[in-house]
């Protein structure tokens, strides 16, 4: 039987711009953008930086007004909610963990964006188990911004190819950055 999902990914730096990077998947190629602090081992909430290590492909999200239907993965994907958030304040219990919204008080990510990153989004389990305060949250497989411009510590793929690439990734997956 022919596997039909990817078991690795890596994302490696371009030479000359830490924050421009490739995506490899088989023998596909995909321009990606990086964080605007390039990468590091050591994240650090704020930081800007994508973190180095491998990370399993945890689950995503898509727009449903954006999408006749759910677009096709073997990931668990569901759509996003407007009140959908996650939490970034190293202070609550909730960091690094999907939030409703409004959440007076509590700093969150706004998954229902209308600037088109988080049309769709993969979590990469980043900091998910256990997670520690204040070493990074929301660290996500999105769509990047015309350009590539720098993210805050995700990878950005062009909506395209992020379409593309979701038909081909699965659970077993595994993100290989740096």
């Amino acid at each position: 039987m022919k596997r039909t999902t990817l078991r690795h990914l890596r994302v490696r730096p371009l030479v000359g711009d830490p924050t421009r990077g490739q995506l490899l998947a088989g023998p596909l190629v995909i321009p990606c953008a990086l964080g605007r602090s390039g990468m590091t081992r050591h994240k650090r909430e704020g930081d800007g930086a994508s973190p180095r290590g491998s990370f399993r492909l945890r689950a995503g999200y898509y727009r449903p007004d954006l999408y006749a239907a759910r677009p096709g993965t073997p990931l668990p994907l569901r759509a996003t909610r407007r009140e959908d958030g996650w939490c970034d304040d190293a202070r609550d219990r909730r960091y690094n963990r999907p939030l409703p919204l409004p959440c007076p008080g509590v700093s969150a990510e706004r998954l229902w964006r209308e600037d088109g990153l988080y049309d769709l989004v993969v979590d990469l389990d980043y900091n998910r188990g256990p997670i520690r305060p204040g070493r990074g949250s929301a660290i996500f497989l999105h769509c990047a911004r015309p350009g590539y411009l720098p993210t805050e510590g995700c990878i950005a793929l062009a909506k395209p190819d992020l379409i593309r690439l979701l038909r081909r990734i699965g659970p077993a997956t595994r993100l290989r950055i740096g």
